[in-house]
């Protein structure tokens, strides 16, 4: 029997706007699921990535710069979920309102994931998120 893994990456950008984080959110669906990937698995790589790229959209995308996400498998139990924009600004893990209509995006990255965290880049920043099965 062949245990090798084969490692996986799917990468593609975006104009900035709110309307292609549910288009993000279905290309990365169909990756995972050619990629084999159960469908809980995919479910929670699916919300990370909308949490991310909403958050690129609404808080850290430039006038004319796209937003980037990717995923990367390592073609075994991890996923990392990468949003890429043009922001140097870091996102911050607050609290909310109970009434509050948002607020929550990374609070739920934070629960979902084994571990998340920000990386610099020559022009802005990455938020990444690490789901393991």
């Amino acid at each position: 029997m062949n245990t090798e893994s084969h490692h996986h990456t799917w990468r593609r950008s975006f104009m900035p706007v709110v309307e292609n984080v549910p288009e993000a959110r279905l290309g990365a669906q169909l990756v995972l699921v050619s990629w084999g990937v159960p469908d809980d698995v995919s479910d929670t790589v699916a919300l990370v990535l909308t949490e991310l790229a909403t958050n690129a959209v609404r808080h850290g995308c430039r006038p004319a710069r796209t937003f980037t996400v990717a995923l990367t498998h390592d073609g075994r139990k991890t996923i990392e979920v990468e949003v890429f924009d043009g922001s140097p600004r870091h996102p911050v893990l607050r609290g909310y309102a109970p009434d509050a209509t948002s607020g929550r995006g990374l609070l739920l990255v934070a629960a979902l994931c084994e571990e998340w965290g920000v990386r610099e880049r020559e022009f802005g920043k990455s938020v990444w998120a690490r789901v393991v099965s």
